[in-house]
């Protein structure tokens, strides 16, 4: 019996194709809506925690100022000095790397090209901090830092856009005033958490940058990568306790700097996009709701087409339960052929998408399995008040109907 109510109702959906279409044209437009949303959504919250990993290992982030962003640091907030990485680096545990970082923004000019880019001076520890790797070249010896020497590391962005096809390492590159040798090239990142090129700089020794370019000894922040296996907490509790005493504050005075970690961040951008994913997501599956009107909308006009079938099938013996299947069917069906082409629509168009926004592609079978489920429920939840109505037609009126 459910074979045969199963060809009834896919020979009538076959009889009408373009109404059928139609009738299941909500039904597509919503589940690919919600699939592409979800999708989207989740390929961006990857794309910030990778992003944001990207920036380094267990990574926290050492400022003036009592908070990040515009205002943070004021010109009345002490500096760090060099030697606040080394005592960090010296008395707090579960400590895997400190580096000590200034910048500041030049043209450099080599091979007869100019670039704008930002210059960073640091130590060796900035590429574990950075979780930077070397394509060419090495980092700086002991005697380089010390002296001060003029010689440079640069990123892949400030390599390409100066020298091209061109070989760089070995060459004179001019940053100001001072010509320093380029003795490595790092491996390139791509964009940034927050949208910017991280290829596009410049390292030198820490002293080179503070004694040749900039000509203070101002330290702007200290990276610090933790030990795998650290406490979060305890390291900067250990920090802050440690530079309140060599910024000398009392025990009334607020912290006149931040400890930023990069791991809390990545969780706040993330919470904040799977939020966010949720909403488009529910948007979306209003759509779904008006697909399953639409359905009801046409069954009942299908009802009331084939009123004589229904009192003929009535009349020779066929079962209320029986009409009420069929119809039923007929409706899951369009809503479950609706969800299928629905679920192909929103891969084609999640995968073109995330390529066009630079997001990874993240497969979620929940999703689309929960889509295709609801797609159904629509059917039954829609079909059932018109099915009911077929199944309880009087034969005799039925019979009669013109």
């Amino acid at each position: 019996m459910w074979l045969n109510t199963l060809l009834l109702a896919l020979r009538s959906i076959r009889r009408n194709l373009m109404r059928s279409f139609l009738t299941i044209l909500g039904i597509v437009i919503g589940v690919s809506a919600v699939i592409t949303m979800v999708t989207l959504g989740n390929g961006a919250t990857l794309a910030i925690q990778n992003q944001i990993s990207g920036l380094g290992t267990n990574l926290l982030q050492v400022r003036p100022g009592q908070r990040m962003g515009p205002g943070g640091s004021g010109a009345s907030v002490p500096a760090f000095k060099d030697t606040d990485a080394d005592a960090i680096a010296s008395q707090i545990g579960g400590i895997l790397a400190v580096a000590p970082e200034a910048r500041t923004g030049s043209t450099v000019v080599a091979n007869g090209r100019n670039w704008t880019s930002s210059i960073i001076g640091s130590t060796n520890e900035w590429l574990i901090t950075g979780n930077w790797k070397l394509s060419e070249g090495r980092g700086f010896s002991d005697d380089e830092l010390r002296a001060g020497s003029a010689v440079c590391i640069v990123g892949e962005t400030v390599r390409r856009e100066l020298y091209g096809q061109r070989p760089a390492l070995g060459d004179q590159l001019r940053v100001k005033q001072i010509s320093c040798e380029i003795i490595g090239i790092l491996a390139s990142k791509g964009q940034g958490a927050f949208g910017n090129d991280q290829d596009d700089m410049v390292l030198v020794p820490l002293k080179t940058l503070q004694r040749r370019l900039t000509g203070n000894t101002r330290v702007n922040t200290l990276l610090v990568s933790m030990a795998d296996g650290s406490d979060a907490n305890r390291v900067k509790a250990g920090i802050t306790q440690l530079l309140r005493e060599r910024r000398k504050l009392a025990d009334t005075d607020e912290d006149n700097f931040n400890v930023l970690d990069t791991k809390q961040l990545a969780e706040t951008l993330s919470g904040t996009t799977k939020v966010l994913t949720t909403l488009l997501g529910a948007v979306a599956a209003v759509s779904l709701l008006v697909g399953g009107i639409g359905i009801m909308n046409i069954m009942l006009v299908s009802v009331t087409e084939r009123t004589r079938e229904i009192g003929l099938r009535l009349a020779i013996g066929a079962l209320e339960r029986e009409v009420l299947l069929q119809f039923l069917i007929e409706a899951v069906v369009l809503a479950a052929l609706g969800g299928l082409i629905g679920i192909v629509l929103a891969t084609a168009a999640s995968i073109g998408l995330s390529a066009v926004m630079n997001v990874p592609y993240v497969f979620n079978p929940g999703v689309n399995l929960l889509s295709f489920v609801f797609s159904a429920g629509i059917g039954v939840l829609f079909g059932y008040f018109p099915a009911r109505r077929a199944a309880r037609l009087n034969p005799i009126d039925a019979l009669r109907h013109e």
